[in-house]
């Protein structure tokens, strides 16, 4: 029986006193039994987070009532275990390492495209302006290597912070296309289409609500093996239970 409910999601927003929010958070998390990583900067949260369903839900309430993340959302999937050993709530420089200051999320995001449209796109090979249609994903190696897109691009990332010097080695290869950059939940993506449109890429939009969304709207359409997550369900499929 599948009666932990796991939830992630992220929010850029500014928050103005994170270790203050921290101080606010731990002791509820623990209190309800909750386990997981919740991250938080100036720039927003970042969490992953699993327990019994009506203290998820009274977490995420807690956090709606922040302010700057009222509409905090999160992908919801189930499991027959806890996924996570143990609760971490962390204070951190960025909520996703880039190093690439100029780039602020929560002062505006990237054009984003849902799923279903991604998934039209691809079926027939060009966007609603004609423009060929390339997925990037912008993921580390080891997790494209659990499953990716049909001919996603690749750039064999080691961390998310080599993206800006891989962009700027393979600029030329994404002019003139549509490019929909991807990741697993759309926190990665959302930050890397960004860098492309200051790279002076005009057609560039980021897949709203990344792997786990798409799979949840789409069935996995053009998307070849499992979606790696960062707990001990290891990879994900298309129907959002533990591949393994």
């Amino acid at each position: 029986m599948n009666a932990v409910l796991n939830v992630s999601g992220y929010k850029f927003a500014q928050l103005d006193d994170p270790r203050g929010l921290r101080e606010t958070l731990l002791p509820v998390a623990r209190d309800l039994g909750l386990k997981g990583t919740v991250l938080l900067a100036h720039e927003g949260i970042n969490l992953f987070l699993a327990g019994d369903p009506a203290a998820v839900d009274a977490l995420l309430g807690l956090l709606r009532r922040q302010p700057g993340l009222g509409d905090l959302e999160a992908k919801r999937s189930w499991s027959s275990s806890q996924p996570f050993r143990k609760l971490l709530v962390k204070v951190k420089p960025e909520i996703i390492r880039m190093n690439h200051p100029a780039i602020a999320p929560q002062n505006g995001r990237a054009p984003a495209v849902d799923a279903r449209t991604v998934r039209r796109w691809l079926d027939q090979g060009h966007d609603d302006e004609g423009r060929p249609v390339v997925t990037l994903d912008t993921r580390n190696a080891f997790e494209v290597d659990h499953g990716s897109f049909e001919g996603a691009i690749d750039w064999r990332l080691g961390k998310f912070s080599d993206f800006p010097a891989a962009l700027q080695a393979h600029r030329a290869e994404l002019e003139g296309k549509a490019v929909v950059s991807f990741c697993t939940g759309g926190i990665r993506c959302e930050k890397a289409a960004l860098v492309m449109r200051e790279a002076g890429l005009e057609h560039v939009w980021q897949l709203e609500g990344g792997i786990l969304k798409y799979f949840e709207e789409t069935g996995g359409a053009h998307f070849r093996g499992n979606c790696f997550v960062f707990d001990e369900r290891e990879a994900l499929g298309p129907d959002l239970a533990p591949s393994a």
